[in-house]
């Protein structure tokens, strides 16, 4: 049975963009948990959580905030397990902010980030991680790839046969 994967958000508020990844770890049939975590209102709600996830059966732990972003380097400062941190668009600087206070990691901490609401891509990114000792997950992984190619050229041979018309 493959590892578990911790979702937190640090505001309910980042919910419309988390669905995406719940989706995508649920398509895969991959466990996880979701919270609301704050790392400047719950910070050792946040230390205790991510502190005891790998003895509590998760492989990799998702992070979702906006604005100040935090969430994800706290996390990452509490464990040794995988981090992957999705930066939240809104507010003043629609994104940017989180970003860059994801992604802006101090050596020897590292949180690996997605793009701001890239949300199924941090699923994807933590099953590749699980993947790793999980030959179904990889399995189902590869066969996701190969129907993204069949739709592209699918797609281009659509192309071809309207470019024939002009």
């Amino acid at each position: 049975m493959s590892k578990k994967v911790a979702v937190i958000m640090g505001s309910d508020s980042d919910l419309p963009v988390v669905k995406k990844a719940l989706a995508e770890l649920k398509s895969y049939g991959v466990e996880y948990e979701c919270r609301v975590m704050s790392a400047h209102r719950t910070p050792e709600a946040v230390s205790e959580f991510v502190g005891n996830a790998r003895a509590n059966g998760f492989g990799v732990i998702i992070c979702a905030a906006g604005m100040a972003a935090h969430l994800a380097g706290v996390a990452a400062a509490n464990t040794t397990l995988p981090v992957i941190g999705i930066p939240c668009g809104g507010g003043s600087f629609n994104g940017l902010d989180a970003l860059l206070a994801t992604v802006q990691m101090p050596s020897g901490i590292p949180v690996a980030t997605v793009a701001v609401d890239g949300a199924k891509n941090a699923a994807i990114l933590a099953i590749q991680m699980l993947a790793l000792s999980d030959e179904v997950l990889a399995d189902k992984l590869a066969a996701a790839r190969a129907e993204m190619t069949d739709q592209v050229n699918e797609k281009d041979r659509k192309l071809q046969e309207e470019l024939k018309n002009l």
